[in-house]
């Protein structure tokens, strides 16, 4: 496994995990799962980065600040998934593997969250694990 550089982004109100629908979303917060990336990805000899965003623009604005630095995209979109053409055009744009993740199983969730406008340009999806999304799409990131 060779390190690499992985940027992780996160859309809007992911900066309220575990206070916000927590039946839902659970009771671990955003900076606990950073904390914990930050330590696997360490571990394997990676790099990280971690952005989250409420706003569209800062989020298209990372993708293609960092196209030159990344190896992968790690992204959880949240609402911006079934929203942002910005967001699927800026990741195509960069030519970057990208791995789509969210904690709940959207497919189990309102009929309007089963499009995601990055799913089919994503080497994969995981979906559905809570936080262990997050640490399942870094097992991803080392086999692409």
């Amino acid at each position: 496994m060779s390190s690499k550089k992985i940027l992780v982004i996160n859309g809007p109100n992911l900066n309220l995990l575990g206070e916000r629908e927590t039946g839902i979303y659970g009771n671990t917060t955003l900076n606990n799962i950073n904390s914990k990336m930050l330590e696997i990805a360490k571990e394997r000899g990676h790099e990280l980065e971690i952005f989250q965003s409420n706003h569209e623009g800062e989020i298209v604005d990372t993708i293609q600040n960092k196209r030159k630095w990344a190896d992968v995209i790690i992204i959880n979109p949240a609402a911006f998934t079934h929203t942002s053409v910005a967001i699927r055009d800026a990741l195509l744009s960069v030519n970057i593997p990208v791995i789509e993740i969210h904690l709940s199983n959207i497919f189990k969730r309102e009929k309007f969250r089963h499009k995601s406008f990055i799913s089919d340009i994503a080497a994969g999806v995981i979906s559905g694990f809570g936080e262990n999304s997050y640490y399942l799409a870094l097992d991803a990131a080392d086999n692409i």
